[in-house]
């Protein structure tokens, strides 16, 4: 088969809509906005200060140049393959279909982990008002937006965009009464480990990013909105979590925003008093639930198209009124739940990035492969830049992966091993099956 044959053969297979068009520019892009910041700021600042100290905005800074550095890749990618699988579907493009699966598990399965990690963020928040037990909380929070996203995303859209403006709003409202403390308090590197180390954590802040793809099916003109939304989002993202990094250490102190669980309504209180403190409460709850419903939204999304292309069961491939994967849905909740109970918040974030690290690595590999493979496959983002056939982008993206990665901690590369595992076993015996079902 010739390249234009491939590309003729990739372009069929992507024909058939199974959801309704209704996004646009502003949702897809507050969508992502919503998701990264409930997955970073509100959950993660104190122990990514507790390493990184009054420097912790540059760990932000870090990671964010890390997640650039790869979202130009999906960049390219989703604008060639504008699917609800995204990973999984660049992937099978350029390997074999277990590789293909594996990739495609591992996100979606990420994308799980990171709900439970972000409702569990939610607990605590509403532990200010509420006495209960956190995980208990965290399995209903996760519940109910699941029941959210089963109304499909035309409904919840508009929703989502005004959840994303609630949480800018609260953020800026951080920076602006953080600002006359600027100077106060240190925000020099005192240990170049512990940046890098807080960096790696707080990668967990940018995996927002990837979500904006897997809305492609529900996008209008996907093949140019979706690149946008994606460094848009980035891009508001990383100036919203460096002015508050800045402003919570100048008012706390570093050693203060590193031991509390909830820093950014102990800077509301510091400086206004308990209204303060308890608006900013109100946001992160408005905050993190909207990011557990996205991300058990793209979690679904992921499996769904995982199954679609007959790398799961096609159970999981069921859509009920061109509205939700309700099947994938309710096996990504039953995840969901399950990880709350397998480890601390920490410690999932954590697991959640070594996963991704390891498919930011392989998407960075399958755009330089792909220049090779379909190089006359209609791109309406290129990157630029490139020796020969090879762009230069990916390449140092997966430099920088690598690097960054050596800071995680053993015991979440050992949990993204058994994720790995599981997923390829599921694959090997839903093929196992097909087969005898063949004959």
């Amino acid at each position: 088969m010739t390249n234009n044959d491939d590309a003729r053969a990739v372009a069929a297979g992507a024909s058939s809509d199974s959801f309704r068009r209704v996004l646009g520019l502003p949702q897809v892009t507050m969508s992502g906005v919503a998701v990264i910041i409930g997955a970073g700021i509100f959950v993660l600042l104190g122990p990514a200060t507790a390493d990184a100290g009054g420097a912790v905005w540059l760990a932000f800074v870090i990671a964010a140049v890390l997640s650039a550095l790869t979202a130009l890749s999906y960049m390219e990618l989703a604008s060639m393959f504008p699917k609800a699988s995204s990973e999984h579907e660049f992937t099978r493009h350029a390997f074999p279909r277990w590789v293909a699966a594996i990739v495609g598990w591992a996100m979606a399965v990420a994308l799980i982990v990171a709900a439970a990690t972000v409702a569990l963020g939610f607990a605590r928040y509403l532990a200010e008002f509420v006495d209960f037990d956190q995980r208990i909380m965290a399995v209903v929070v996760i519940v109910v937006m699941a029941c959210v996203t089963y109304f499909g995303m035309e409904k919840a859209a508009w929703l989502i965009v005004g959840l994303a403006g609630v949480q800018i709003v609260a953020l800026v409202f951080v920076m602006v009464i953080g600002a006359p403390s600027l100077g106060d308090v240190s925000l020099g590197v005192t240990s170049t480990s512990g940046v890098m180390s807080a960096a790696a954590l707080v990668f967990f802040a940018f995996i927002g990013f990837d979500e904006v793809i897997t809305l492609a099916e529900e996008t209008r003109n996907p093949t140019r909105t979706v690149p946008q939304a994606l460094m848009l989002a980035l891009g508001i993202s990383t100036l919203l979590y460096v002015g508050v990094a800045v402003a919570a250490v100048s008012v706390l102190g570093a050693e203060a925003v590193g031991s509390s669980q909830r820093p950014l309504a102990d800077v509301g209180r510091a400086v206004v008093g308990d209204w303060g403190g308890d608006g900013l409460v109100i946001a992160a709850l408005i905050s993190t639930s909207s990011t557990v419903l996205l991300a058990i939204t793209a979690g679904s999304r992921m499996l769904y198209g995982i199954a679609r292309a007959g790398d799961l069961p096609s159970a999981l491939a069921t859509v009920r009124f061109q509205r939700v994967p309700l099947n994938a849905l309710v096996l990504t909740v039953a995840v969901a739940v399950s990880f709350l109970f397998l480890g601390d918040l920490k410690t999932l974030a954590s697991a959640t990035d070594a996963l991704i690290y390891g498919i930011f690595m392989v998407v960075n590999v399958v755009l330089v492969v792909l220049r090779f493979r379909l190089p006359d496959y209609p791109r309406p983002f290129k990157l630029r830049g490139a020796i020969g056939r090879v762009p230069v982008v990916p390449i140092v993206a997966f430099a920088v992966v690598v690097v960054v990665a050596q800071e995680l901690e053993v015991e979440s590369l050992w949990l993204a091993g058994v994720v790995i595992a599981t997923g390829l076993g599921a694959h090997v015996m839903h093929r196992v099956a097909q087969r005898r079902a063949l004959g």
